[in-house]
């Protein structure tokens, strides 16, 4: 079956097409009219070194060595010795499916025409990703200043035959991956090297990939909200729409409506026209009496909106600058042909990135602690309003319910607490103080990978919690849309009673939730207009 094509032209490069070439489930294609531009740019290029003017990492070393004057004999050897000496990253690789991510963003941007390579470059770039061969690359190593220069330096390694790769997610020689597909190394020409290394495309393919998960889990927050209210009788209050109207923050609106759609049509949740009957029915005479009724929700229900509310806003503004990103010309030097220029500058410094990417750790530090707090209150006797302690489905104290399972979730949430602090601020100067000021922006952004994983823990004990809690109370009054998406993780759960592992049950439900299409767009599910 063919694959969908991504027309790569240097400016249109989405999140989710990053995300779905990297897994294989889309192929590139190269524009012609960004070739075009990338012919016109290299013979541009090509009568400046003819001209014998002096054009940084074309014809001159590299960082503080740029005063060194390099001969024309040594130029192709200058591009493969920087490919070979930056090649120092340490560490696991990144997943092969980032990695081909990463070239795909490297070519996206070459593609813009201001780059000087030539066309054979961009096409064993595409062929690459198209078969499935992806660079092995170390996680560890960018400072995010000259870009990723270690990262990407490992993505060149495999292009010009050297190092190792990923085929069809096996690992192998790069050589022996071209080899199998009928590919031949190519030999870098002057300024390849630099411009495959110098840019960003590293921290944005790590970015998109956060973002990616960032946004199931945001979905999945909405649904666990309207979850928790069914369980505990929430009242509508606190997502009515005039509500939220006093307090017109987007994100909060939209979280607000998202809930109050997945709920729609419930008979557990206690609507504000009937609270004050419900109360007064179980008055008794004395100074005071004490309802059943919750008059307010805890903070982790009630005010959800509220907290989800900079998390969306968070998310949509990382999106923008992950895209001007992707489709930004990030090398050095930039070569613009109409214009006669070729101008050294900082395009590939990644602060922009790495501030996205501190904010979305503090987003997913929040939306962790939000279902971690919801968790606690289903699982704590004292708080969960009837329902067994622990959510346990036997013998008390025989049995342990999900006492464990609440473990992975505090400890995660803690973890992500943690690497919601910044590291964009924490600039070290390196390069012998060329590079004093660095972005961290590669360092933000595995972090921010890591984050969105482990709030996936979180989730899914939160998950299995309420299904194990809607067991207890019966869904038979579920709202719409909390009983669509109900009805449909139901037919992969069964009520936890301490005759399975636990672990083999939440790594079912983790790929469910996550490594599907489930809840990428909650509108499946969701009533229309509910206003109110």
């Amino acid at each position: 079956m063919k694959r969908p094509e991504v027309v790569l032209n240097g400016n249109d490069l989405s999140v989710d097409d990053i995300v779905a070439v990297g897994i294989g489930d889309k192929t590139v294609a190269l524009a012609p009219s960004a070739l075009e531009r990338c012919r016109r740019s290299r013979t541009f290029l090509e009568a400046q070194v003819a001209a014998r003017n002096v054009i940084y990492g074309v014809n001159t070393s590299f960082g503080p060595m740029c005063n060194k004057i390099i001969g024309d004999d040594e130029l192709e050897a200058l591009q493969v010795n920087l490919i070979r000496s930056h090649a120092a990253g340490l560490g696991d690789p990144l997943k092969y499916y980032i990695a081909q991510a990463v070239m795909v963003v490297r070519l996206n941007t070459l593609l813009k025409g201001y780059s000087g390579v030539r066309i054979e470059l961009l096409e064993l770039m595409r062929e690459m990703i198209n078969r499935g061969i992806a660079p092995y690359i170390p996680e560890c190593g960018s400072v995010g200043a000259s870009g990723d220069l270690v990262h990407l330096a490992h993505m060149a390694l495999a292009l010009i035959g050297e190092g190792q790769a990923f085929h069809k997610g096996r690992l192998t020689s790069a050589r022996e991956a071209l080899q199998a597909e009928g590919l031949e190394p190519i030999r870098l020409s002057f300024k390849e090297g630099i411009a495959l290394i110098n840019g960003t495309s590293a921290m944005t393919a790590l970015a998109a990939f956060a973002l990616f998960g960032a946004r199931k889990l945001l979905s999945l927050s909405c649904v666990t909200a309207a979850f928790a209210l069914e369980i505990f009788g929430g009242i509508d209050d606190a997502f009515d729409e005039d509500l939220h109207l006093l307090k017109p923050h987007p994100g909060q609106q939209q979280i607000a409506e998202t809930v109050r759609r997945l709920y729609h049509g419930s008979h557990n949740i206690t609507l504000r026209d009937e609270m004050h009957g419900r109360i007064r029915r179980e008055e008794v005479k004395g100074a005071y009496f004490e309802t059943s009724v919750n008059v307010q929700d805890v903070y982790s229900i009630r005010c959800t909106p509220q907290i989800l509310a900079p998390v969306q806003e968070n998310l949509d503004q990382a999106a923008a600058t992950i895209h001007i990103e992707a489709n930004s010309v990030n090398d050095n030097p930039v070569i613009i042909p109409e214009k006669n220029k070729v101008i050294h500058g900082g395009n590939f410094h990644g602060q922009s990135i790495a501030f996205a990417m501190d904010a979305l750790c503090m987003a997913i530090a929040e939306i962790s602690t939000l279902s971690e707090r919801r968790i606690n209150k289903l699982l704590d006797k004292n708080l969960n309003e009837g329902l067994p302690e622990l959510l346990i489905a036997g013998t008390v104290g025989l049995t342990m319910g999900f006492m464990g399972a609440q473990y992975v979730a505090t400890s995660t949430t803690a973890e992500n607490r943690q690497l919601a602090n910044p590291v964009g601020t924490l600039s070290i100067s390196c390069n012998a103080s060329n590079q004093d000021v660095v972005s961290m922006g590669t360092v933000a952004a595995r972090k921010a990978f890591r984050a969105v994983s482990n709030a996936k823990h979180i989730l899914t004990v939160e998950v299995l919690a309420d299904l194990q809690a809607l067991y207890f109370r019966g869904a038979g009054g579920l709202g719409n849309g909390c009983r669509r998406i109900h009805d449909l993780l139901s037919e992969h759960f069964v009520v936890y009673d301490n005759g399975r592992i636990f672990h083999d049950e939440l790594v079912k439900f983790r790929k469910l939730l996550f490594s599907s299409q489930l809840f990428d767009d909650l509108n499946v599910y969701c009533d229309g207009d509910c206003a109110s």
